[in-house]
This record gives structure tokens, C-alpha cells and sequence, in this order.
């Protein structure tokens, strides 16, 4: 595992000037990803907010090999580069090492994209699908997908008389992907570089397909201050709404364990998507999300051998 001195050494793959919000998660993510990639690589990424931002034509905020890919078929575009450089090492056209990322928000990975995804992770590719977590579609006006938590507010999911924001809790795409039967697979926040830059480092040394998903954590579409970003990645996972972990061949491996567990609420009330929980007539919504929370963690601990 590079050291942070070490990692900032290294060429940035992806450069300043892109047209991300402030206070967006992704490009951290990004920039994280690439400084911890052993070897050069090629990337493919779906529509979304991170292609729309450093690509807008005719500028390009990636000093990589960069493929723009549609929403539903970013991993089956990554498969077939990887595909052609195994031919082409064969041949011995080709002699050094390059790793693949295929990269997408939840709306392209979770939904609309997710029959490639499979489709690419059960052919076996070496390669590393990310996903950037930020739990709606951003890019299009912050519609609900399935990643959006229970209660969440959006602008197809809006808080009011008739519902109370998203009414069906998130779907576990980590749990997806292990079912799957891949060697790696991994949850992880951008507030805890070491973390994501080692998973990352893991996900493309690896023999095979393997995915993770990183919480990607939006100001815009989650309401909060631009300088509270990285706060807001440390208490989804201080109150286990985004636990840290890894799967590798099978088994379970806990990353992070917080000293002191603290409330869900502590993470939702930061947030204005979720400010009408906050109600007499919503509470009950918040024990239901607290309950869900402290049920999946009890089952992560089991899993990983931490009981």
C-alpha cells in the first residue's frame, strides 16, 4: 500500500478545470481511484455527471486513454477493450501490463446499466467496475434510482401529502455483486483515502472482475453546505448507514468499526433531502430507517466474523 507521500508523486489522471460542483465527492473519488492504479489504464465512463463535467466538448479533463460510453453499457464497453488487449498480447503486439476501469453513477450501474454489469462480471473480464454513489440521478434533475434511501426526497420521489419521500429502501448492489461469485468486491468512502486508495489498489491486482461502489456524497442533490462533504462521508459510516468493508473470494472483512455507533439521525438531519423525517408525523419513518440500519450491520458483523 503506497504511502500518502508516495501517492502524491504519481501523475494526476484526472486534471483541474473540470466543471464539477463544489463540494462534489466524485472527483475525489476519481482522483483517489487513478493516483492508487499500479499501472496505466484505460477507463470507460457511462453518461453522468462525471462524463458531462470533464468532457464537455472540445475539452477533456482526463490525461488517460478516456471512452464515453452510454448509460446502459459502460461495463460491456470496458469487456471489449479488455477482450482485444488479451488478443493483442497474444500476438505479442502488446507487452506491458494495463489495467481497465469501467466507472458510473448508480444510475448507470444500479439501473439502467446493471444487465451489462452482470453480464460482464459473470463472463469473468479482468477488470475493475466503480461505481460513484451518489444515490439519485444528479445529472438529470434528481430523480430517484435505486440507490435512493427510504425517505429520501427527490424530485420523482417528492416529501409531501401524498408520500413522504422515496417509499422503497435502497437496493444493495455490494450484496449483488458478491452473489455473483466474483474475487473482489467493496464498499468504501472517499473520507477515508487509505481505505479507498488499498481497495482500489486490491480491486485491480486482482485475477478477474471486480467492482466497488464508493458513497459519492452531493451537495446539491442531498442539500448540504459545499465545505461538508467529507463530514457527511464520516458519519454515513460512524452511523453504519454506509459501512466499510470488503468481500475477497467469499470472505467477509469488516474495514472500519466505529468506537461508538452513532444515531442515523445524525447523519439524515445534515442533510435536506431528509429534513421531513424530522416531523411528528414522519417518525416513524426514522425508527424504520434506524431499525433497517442496525439490522444490516448486525448481519455484516456476523458475516465478517465480528460477533
Amino acid at each position: 500500500m503506497p504511502s500518502l507521500k508516495e501517492l502524491s508523486r504519481r501523475p494526476e489522471g484526472l486534471t483541474s478545470g473540470h466543471r464539477a460542483c463544489s463540494g462534489c465527492a466524485a472527483p475525489v473519488i476519481l482522483r483517489q481511484m487513478l493516483l492508487a492504479a499500479p499501472n496505466p489504464v484505460v477507463v470507460s465512463c457511462a453518461t453522468g455527471c462525471m462524463e458531462v463535467v470533464t468532457t464537455i466538448y472540445p475539452y477533456t479533463a482526463w490525461d488517460i486513454p478516456f471512452i464515453h460510453s452510454a448509460f446502459e453499457n459502460v461495463a460491456a464497453t470496458i469487456s471489449g477493450v479488455e477482450t482485444a488487449y488479451r488478443a493483442l498480447r497474444k500476438r505479442g503486439k502488446i507487452d506491458r501490463e494495463i489495467d481497465f476501469i469501467a466507472l458510473g453513477g448508480d444510475g448507470a450501474l444500479y439501473d439502467i446499466g446493471f444487465q451489462a454489469l452482470s453480464g460482464a462480471m459473470e463472463r469473468g473480464h479482468d477488470m475493475l467496475v466503480l461505481c460513484y454513489d451518489n444515490q439519485a440521478y444528479m445529472n438529470t434533475g434528481i430523480q430517484r434510482s435505486g440507490a435512493t434511501p427510504l425517505g429520501a426526497h427527490t424530485t420523482t420521489s417528492p416529501a409531501g401529502k401524498v408520500i413522504p419521500g422515496k417509499t422503497e429502501r435502497r437496493k444493495d448492489i455490494t450484496a449483488t455483486m458478491v452473489a455473483h461469485g466474483i474475487p473482489y468486491v467493496a464498499q468504501a468512502a472517499p473520507h477515508n483515502w487509505r481505505d479507498l486508495t488499498r481497495k482500489v489498489e486490491k480491486a485491480l491486482v486482482v485475477e478477474g472482475p471486480a467492482f466497488m461502489v464508493v458513497l459519492s456524497p452531493c451537495p446539491l442533490g442531498w442539500g448540504f453546505d459545499s465545505h461538508e462533504t467529507i463530514e457527511i462521508s464520516r458519519l454515513a459510516a460512524e452511523t453504519c448507514f454506509w459501512p466499510l468493508y470488503e468481500v475477497e473470494d467469499g470472505q467477509y472483512r469488516l474495514n472500519y468499526k466505529p468506537r461508538e455507533k452513532k444515531p442515523v439521525e445524525e447523519f439524515l438531519k445534515r442533510q435536506v433531502r431528509f429534513r421531513h423525517l424530522f416531523t411528528p408525523q414522519n417518525e416513524h419513518l426514522l425508527s424504520q430507517i434506524q431499525e433497517d440500519v442496525d439490522r444490516q450491520w448486525e448481519r455484516l458483523l456476523k458475516l465478517a466474523g465480528e460477533t
